[in-house]
């Protein structure tokens, strides 16, 4: 007598390895449709332009002799010139976290009585940071990659990320 091919063990594995791969497929579409990814460029010729907008602040700031030392310890952040001799009413600081996103953050500094700048963070910052440092005006830029926190002044200079 012959068993029905539902019966039989050898059946049901030609089928489950066809349909494991038709399962995969359609999670793999579902995941990557659903978690994009927010560091992907749209207009790559529009971001193009912007690279090379940043390149020429970063020159200038080499030009000016424009340089900081920054130091963060016990959540207080401290920012000084170092290069030349120049005032500054304000400086934009920002903090980009390498891989999320939403840890990014912004500061507009002010000079105290020194010339430094001075600023208490109300939430802990530690890990690799890419840290660019403009005036209000926006002429010029410093960007670095550090890692936080640093008990010691550690040298912010205008040097593209690329030459590092």
């Amino acid at each position: 007598m012959k068993t029905p091919w539902y019966k039989e063990p050898w059946a049901w594995f030609v089928f489950i390895l066809p349909l494991s791969a038709v399962v995969a497929g359609i999670t793999t579409v579902i995941i990557a449709n659903t978690d994009a990814d927010s560091l992907v460029v749209g207009d790559y010729y529009k971001k193009g332009k912007a690279i090379n907008l940043e390149l020429s602040k970063i020159k200038q700031a080499q030009k000016l002799g424009i340089e900081f030392a920054l130091k963060l310890s016990n959540n207080e952040l401290v920012i000084k010139p170092t290069g030349i001799e120049k005032q500054f009413p304000l400086l934009n600081v920002n903090f980009y976290h390498p891989t999320q996103q939403e840890k990014d953050f912004y500061l507009a500094m002010t000079a105290d009585g020194n010339g430094n700048f001075r600023q208490t963070l109300d939430h802990d910052v530690r890990g690799k940071w890419r840290i660019t440092i403009s005036p209000f005006e926006n002429h010029w830029k410093i960007q670095n990659t550090i890692t936080l926190p640093q008990s010691d002044f550690i040298e912010i200079t205008p040097k593209p990320l690329e030459a590092r």
